[in-house]
């Protein structure tokens, strides 16, 4: 690592300044000396993808790069957490687009048999983009429902076959059809995933309207976590519209762990609506 480091400063013009020989001064006088280099700022985390992308020999990560985290005040900031569950699927691209134009960041909630070679790029390109991950169990059953091993199996088959794709190791779940009980929050806790509901239900699932479901989603208040899926024609279509008048009130769309910040792992958060302020 130092070898690599020292190479790395060399290459960037770390290295101390040399004096062309036109520049020197006559002999017998002291030559002038250059003034202090300032202080180099090393930033750990860029530092290390320039190490290990950039040096030759150095080995290259097959998973997608990450943009570093961003900081957000969302007691500042309207901020408001898009969520798109049961993907991906070919049409997710189109709504990666529409993010992308936007600036916009959201939290794509997958199942697992949903995941394969041909979808992978999705999830790949998910992660460059700075939108986050979610396990939405494997096959989308009621989680209350099932054995306690078909309910590990299913939130572990699904953390593992997105870590195996994009090396992401997913902290946040959604439980299908928002069904949760003791059971369900033991289980999350010990696989080290936060329950992620919602608190703005745009009803996509139900009424299959771009106009409806646009107008729904425009409804959202500062720290709503707003659900929506990625499977349906008419939500995609609809991400253009509610994106604009989202855009024309001034929010700032992040994912949900960046509206949350740290969670605890089996609990369930809906929203982070600020709460008024008490009367006098």
């Amino acid at each position: 690592m130092r070898v690599g480091l020292a190479l790395l400063l060399v290459v960037t013009g770390c290295a101390a300044p040399v004096t062309p020989m036109a520049q020197r001064a006559p002999a017998g006088r002291p030559s002038p000396q250059p003034p202090p280099a300032p202080p180099m700022m090393v930033d750990p985390d860029i530092l290390a993808r320039q190490l290990t992308g950039n040096q030759p020999g150095w080995p290259i990560s097959p998973f997608p790069r990450a943009p570093l985290p961003r900081l957000l005040d969302c007691v500042k900031l309207k901020c408001v957490a898009l969520t798109f569950d049961d993907g991906p699927m070919d049409a997710t691209a189109e709504v990666l687009d529409t993010l992308a134009a936007h600036q916009a960041k959201a939290t794509f909630f997958v199942v697992g048999q949903m995941v394969s070679d041909q979808t992978s790029g999705l999830l790949r390109r998910m992660v460059e983009e700075g939108h986050e991950l979610g396990n939405h169990s494997w096959d989308h059953p009621n989680l209350t429902g099932i054995s306690a091993d078909s309910l590990r199996m299913q939130l572990e088959s699904t953390q593992q076959v997105v870590q195996r794709y994009t090396g992401v190791k997913m902290t946040v779940m959604r439980p299908p059809y928002g069904a949760t009980d003791q059971r369900v929050a033991a289980a999350t806790k010990r696989e080290g995933l936060a329950q992620i509901l919602w608190g703005l239900d745009t009803l996509d699932w139900r009424d299959r309207n771009a106009d409806l479901v646009a107008r729904r989603a425009a409804m959202a208040e500062p720290g709503d976590v707003v659900l929506m899926h990625d499977i349906h024609r008419t939500t995609i279509d609809a991400v253009p519209k509610l994106l604009d008048a989202l855009d024309g009130k001034g929010f700032t769309y992040v994912t949900v762990s960046e509206l949350f910040g740290e969670m605890d792992p089996g609990r369930e958060y809906f929203d982070k609506k600020a709460k008024p302020a008490p009367k006098e």
